[in-house]
């Protein structure tokens, strides 16, 4: 018997909800969540004000792999097989739910809760259009158009910034 699932909830959102819990409290109270957040604002500033900028990047990117390996393993377990190309196009996804949930892409800026609210939006949307029938090239093109829309809003709001 296989147990795939917590209390009806499946394990992949429990260890979702775990993670995204984690690093909101080390983005927001710890000083490497600090280091990261001034290290994308502005590399140079935070060099001069006295902070690690190549180990702070070491770190986020560290992260960064970490929870690629563990998207990995999650998609692994959720197919039964490992297959290459399983997580193709995902990139275009997790980007869009950043920028979407309000990560600038100049860097600085974004929170967890913001990626996790992109994500559900994209989510929905990729549904709904499977749910429509559009094909898939076609919903590439059309997530496309979501980033470019929510790029330009982002650059609009960091012009009415300065």
């Amino acid at each position: 018997m296989t147990i795939t699932d917590f209390e009806g909830i499946p394990y992949a959102v429990v260890l979702m909800v775990i993670l995204a819990a984690l690093f909101y409290f080390i983005l927001s109270s710890t000083r490497i969540g600090r280091y990261i957040y001034a290290v994308g604002s502005n590399e140079e500033a935070t060099r001069l004000s006295g902070i690690n900028v190549v180990k702070t990047k070491f770190t986020a990117y560290m992260i960064c792999g970490g929870f690629a390996a563990l998207a990995g393993i999650v998609t692994m377990s959720r197919l039964v097989t490992v297959q290459p190309t399983a997580g193709v196009a995902f990139e275009m996804d997790a980007i869009a739910s950043a920028v979407i949930g309000g990560t600038s892409l100049m860097g600085g800026v974004g929170t967890i809760s913001g990626t996790i609210i992109g994500a559900f939006i994209i989510g929905v949307l990729r549904n709904g259009l499977n749910m429509l029938g559009v094909q898939g090239f076609v919903q590439q093109i059309i997530i496309g158009l979501v980033i470019i829309v929510a790029v330009s809003v982002d650059q609009l709001r960091n012009r009415t910034r300065r």
